[in-house]
């Protein structure tokens, strides 16, 4: 459903620069998504890797419980609490992975402190669905 465009004028990334949307789709907003089990606990703690990996497990949730999926993202931000660069490279490592081929504009942020005992990593993210 989104459009995604990489700029030949700006430097090479790994993901799309632009996203458009066109009618008539649904925009989708999720909160942050958080590296915690069914329980509430934050798993992996002092493992940015491992909680990137439940933190795309539970986006992969809520998007479906909107009738989205990890293709229909049109944009994400992902917050790791560090100020180490290599820890936000191994995170951001695993969110290309989980989406694939499918490459949306992101934001990547290093930041001093998230919301949950024992968390490191958060992705939010805005999704395009098809209008039912």
């Amino acid at each position: 459903m989104p459009h995604l465009l990489h700029v030949p004028a700006l430097a090479d990334a790994e993901y799309a620069y632009v996203a458009t949307v066109e009618p008539p789709a649904r925009l989708v907003y999720t909160a942050g998504a958080c590296p915690l089990d069914a329980d509430g606990r934050t798993v992996a703690p002092g493992d940015p890797v491992a909680q990137a990996r439940q933190v795309m497990a539970n986006l992969e949730t809520a998007l479906a419980a909107a009738g989205g999926r990890l293709a229909d993202v049109v944009k994400t931000t992902v917050y790791v609490a560090s100020a180490h660069q290599p820890d936000l490279v191994a995170v951001w490592q695993v969110v290309r992975d989980a989406f694939g081929d499918h490459d949306p504009p992101s934001t990547l942020l290093g930041v001093a402190v998230l919301g949950y005992p024992d968390q490191l990593v958060e992705v939010e993210a805005v999704a395009a669905v098809a209008a039912t």
